[in-house]
């Protein structure tokens, strides 16, 4: 591996273990809002508890996930620095708004609704949870929106030196592609969050602890796990596969395995690309459903890959093609999975069915890999290029850096990744061992919001 390949593969490698961390804190500060208002809403105590302890899980990976993502700041100095020069002018803007807006806006408001649940009524703590959402997905939104200019990149000049510079601030930041490809990414880690609660609700129901806090982490979970797995698809992950087709045709061709153009093109569901041939082997397809999604129209020609010179071709469709569909089977298992559950929720039966308290306790990996998935199909399908048409990956490297010494920094990395990563265990292990618990030394105001309204439950505490 030359010093291109190891700098590709420390950057896939840190931001792929990064992003596990904030994908689940930004879903967790949407359930955490609705846990709060749920709590005021029925006045029963037991929402609020749930919503500090998975306040306390989010906090842990918070800094965590702030430990991992500071190297990733670093490469864009040291492994890739002819690209930060070219485009810096550009991608610069929000990678710097993120920082001094919207981090220390979250990590503010954080520290706000673990501290000062004491102090403030109950009202101001769900507004302090909204600013902790706020804030989350804000910092979302400016690293999606950097990124956006790199797939479909607009609002833009070039200079005299040959670098980008920002034209238009505003056509930049509300780039099309950045809105719906934010809009996907959110929604999958509210998915992310869902399948977690759900599955410390299946292990606290399976191990006969916690119970009462379970059943609110099952139907909070199972509910809002079918809501938003059905909006990956419709609307977002539909229009977002549509601006693929129509800015990246090379990319749509290497994700669905298509290596030759033509009208009614077929939908490959399974099979194994081969890139020698330029088949898929054993596939099973739907003729003129690639056409429909992409362009509205059966009949619709899709080009495929033989219609793009060999240069313009990402440069591993195999690993592009296998990417996008472990995203969208692990999506299409979602749905399924919630909507079993969301039924049993109905008849009564999801708590005390252990094979589907087993499934939801053992699923909780898969949003993480489909994420990941839909996030290496989307970069790898830009290749060869940094910025979609205007510059390679090839030259983006920094010149002074050899390969050996990006092969030793990444073991660096991994070592101390290993490290982070068995700590994080510890910590959340031990959250999750000790369960919700209520807030002690409440204060007369914070008690009275609470208990204003006696508790009603039912036998199985619904």
């Amino acid at each position: 591996m030359n010093a291109i390949d190891w700098s590709r593969f420390q950057f896939g490698f840190t931001i792929a273990f990064h992003y596990l961390f904030p994908q689940l804190t930004m879903g967790l500060a949407f359930i955490i809002v609705v846990l709060k208002i749920l709590a005021l809403r029925t006045k029963d105590s037991r929402y609020n508890d749930a919503a500090r302890f998975w306040g306390r899980i989010f906090g842990i990976n918070f800094a965590v996930g702030v430990v991992t993502g500071i190297p990733m700041e670093f490469q864009f100095g040291t492994n890739w620095a002819r690209f930060s020069s070219f485009s810096g002018g550009v991608i610069g803007t929000t990678l710097a708004m993120e920082g001094m807006f919207a981090f220390f806006a979250e990590s503010t408001f954080l520290g706000i609704f673990l501290y000062g649940e004491k102090r403030f009524s109950q009202k101001l703590h769900l507004v302090s949870a909204v600013m902790l959402l706020i804030g989350s997905w804000l910092s979302g939104y400016f690293i999606i929106a950097t990124d956006a200019f790199m797939q479909h990149p607009v609002g833009y000049t070039i200079g005299k030196d040959g670098s980008l510079h920002l034209h238009s601030f505003w056509a930049f930041v509300l780039n099309p592609w950045a809105f719906w490809q934010y809009a996907h990414n959110m929604i999958a880690t509210v998915v992310t969050a869902s399948f977690v609660i759900m599955a410390v609700g299946a292990f606290y129901l399976l191990a006969k602890i916690h119970e009462e806090y379970a059943r609110i982490f099952m139907k909070v979970g199972v509910t809002l796990g079918l809501i938003f797995s059905l909006l990956q698809v419709f609307p977002t992950g539909d229009i977002q596969g549509k601006m693929v087709a129509t800015y990246q045709p090379a990319a749509l061709a290497a994700m669905e395995g298509k290596f030759h153009s033509s009208s009614n093109a077929s939908m490959t569901f399974m099979g194994q690309p081969n890139v020698a041939n330029g088949t898929v082997e054993n596939p099973v397809s739907m003729p003129g459903v690639l056409s429909y999604l992409a362009y509205g129209s059966a009949g619709a020609n899709v080009k495929g890959l033989d219609a793009f010179p060999k240069d313009q071709q990402p440069d591993n469709v195999v690993m592009v093609y296998y990417a996008y569909h472990i995203m969208v089977g692990l999506g299409t298992i979602f749905i399924l999975l919630t909507l079993a559950g969301v039924l049993m929720l109905k008849g009564g039966k999801l708590f005390s069915s252990k094979i589907m308290l087993w499934a939801f306790m053992l699923a909780f990996p898969f949003p993480y890999i489909a994420t990941i998935m839909g996030w290496m199909s989307a970069e790898m399908g830009r290749q060869p290029w940094l910025v979609y048409g205007l510059f390679r990956t090839v030259n983006g490297t920094s010149p002074t850096v050899s390969g050996g010494d990006v092969a030793f920094t990444t073991l660096g990395f991994m070592g101390l990744y290993m490290v982070l990563g068995l700590i994080f265990v510890y910590l959340v292990l031990r959250e999750v061992g000790g369960g919700p618990r209520p807030l002690e030394n409440v204060s007369t105001s914070i008690r009275h919001d609470l208990l204003s309204k006696p508790d009603v439950t039912t036998s199985d505490g619904k």
